[in-house]
């Protein structure tokens, strides 16, 4: 009795004790931050059954998971047997680790390798959704036969003449909507399709699939899209009309025709040109026919000595008298270079393109300014070279001429100058005849319009 009165007296000692209260709180900590995992000890084999029961029931239950054999002992499952899969192997071990009173779970499944074995669920899944579409197959007669009738509805207003031809500046423009038309039709049709079979969360795919292809087609295809866009343009604003004469880069000739990937020119000789109209929509165009009246230049050279006011009015004189020369803009001539030996007149004329030949009128007014020139006493100067002797060479040339006769010069004959016969200066009708033919073989590829405004705007009449 006293023993057990001084052991209670020691404890309570102990428990006042600050030792005592940092041991508690210490134990109390650890148990709260770490709590222990209990292990039941009660009726071991018939909980060991029931979880080999458990187990058994539910694999027996899922496709691909009933050749799985299980086996617990002391709440340890044993997983064994192959699998066609590797992910069914570790859900078989994920529903044996939700099962109560198991301790642990070891996967020994396998996963089959043989051909025969494995071809079985391929199959098996193919039966299936074979099985699955003959199902289906009513809904997408339904809707197939739907999209077929929204499609054929765009293409029936896209056939439509009004309104497209109001609404496009010419046929080019009026193909592209229509073209529009028809797309979004079949577009709208597909996705009301997919809506009656429920499968709108594919059109999210589709519609990324088809950007991707897009990008990456018009990568490839960049500077065909290109051509086409400024085609487009091109069609629109119109820069030149059938049959003007223009300069494009480096090219000049009579337009021909504009088609959807290049501009076709025709040379004054007769060749053909054919430019891409993504480098004729970037580059500085030259149109020589939109303004009727065009000015040409020439030059002439005349002795430093010459009575240079008379010469200019001379010269200026045979320009102006020309049938084919405008009054207005008059005729001008001014002293252009003043060279070592001759001095360079230009003489300037006005014509209407519309009734005479550029070429042709530039030529004959040249013609005409050298004969009135030659007639009045001018004569156009000819090279003068300096020879220059060193002493010996010098004394050597003079000693040699000083014994031989002074040869006699011939006066050299005095040109007559041409007679003042006019030449024929109209416009070359055999071009316009083959130009016109060669437009009407081009047909509806042409997007060029001969009524439509350009952007210079309409001909001066």
């Amino acid at each position: 009795m006293k023993t057990s009165l001084l052991v209670c007296a020691l404890a309570l000692i102990y428990a006042a004790s600050p030792a005592a209260a940092q041991f508690n709180g210490q134990a109390s900590t650890a148990d709260t931050t770490v709590p222990a995992q209990t292990i039941s000890i009660g009726d071991q084999a018939a909980a060991d059954a029931a979880i080999e029961n458990r187990l058994d029931g539910i694999f027996s239950q899922l496709d691909g998971l009933d050749t799985i054999r299980v086996s617990v002992r002391s709440g340890v499952v044993t997983l064994t047997g192959k699998v066609q899969e590797e992910q069914l192997a570790t859900r078989a071990e994920d529903l044996a680790d939700r099962v109560a009173d198991v301790v642990a779970v070891k996967n020994e499944v396998s996963v089959e390798t043989s051909v025969s074995e494995r071809l079985v669920p391929v199959y098996d899944r193919i039966e299936g959704r074979a099985a699955q579409a003959a199902s289906y197959l009513p809904l997408i007669l339904v809707a197939l036969l739907f999209w077929m009738l929204v499609s054929l509805l765009g293409f029936y207003i896209a056939a439509r003449s009004w309104p497209w031809s109001r609404i496009a500046p010419n046929g080019f423009i009026a193909d592209l909507l229509r073209q529009i038309v028809r797309i979004v039709f079949m577009v709208v049709g597909g996705v009301l399709a997919l809506d009656i079979l429920g499968a709108t969360a594919l059109l999210g795919t589709l519609l990324g699939a088809a950007g991707i292809f897009g990008l990456a087609v018009g990568f490839a295809v960049r500077d065909t899209v290109e051509n086409y866009i400024a085609s487009i343009l091109l069609s629109v604003r119109q820069p030149f009309r059938p049959k003007d004469f223009v300069k494009i880069d480096d090219f000049e000739g009579f337009v021909i025709s504009l088609t959807s990937r290049a501009t076709i020119l025709m040379e004054v000789d007769g060749n053909h040109i054919r430019i891409p109209n993504a480098t004729v929509f970037k580059s500085a165009i030259t149109n020589y026919t939109v303004n009727p009246q065009r000015r040409f230049t020439f030059e002439v050279g005349v002795n430093a000595d010459s009575d240079l006011d008379r010469a200019l009015q001379i010269g200026l004189a045979a320009v102006a008298r020309q049938e084919f020369i405008l009054d207005d803009p008059p005729a001008d001539a001014w002293i252009e270079e003043l060279g070592e030996s001759n001095v360079v007149l230009t003489f300037v004329g006005w014509i209407d393109q519309k009734s005479t030949n550029w070429f042709k009128a530039r030529s004959e007014a040249m013609r005409m300014v050298k004969n009135a020139l030659e007639t009045n006493g001018y004569s156009l100067p000819e090279p003068i070279y300096r020879l220059r002797f060193d002493d010996g060479d010098l004394q050597q040339a003079l000693a040699g001429a000083a014994g031989a006769p002074e040869p006699r010069t011939a006066e050299p004959p005095r040109r007559q100058p041409e007679p003042e016969t006019p030449q024929n200066t109209d416009v070359d009708t055999a071009l316009l005849r083959r130009m016109d033919r060669e437009r009407r073989t081009k047909g509806r590829g042409d997007l060029l319009n001969e009524n439509a405004p350009n952007e210079f705007g309409d001909d001066e009449a």
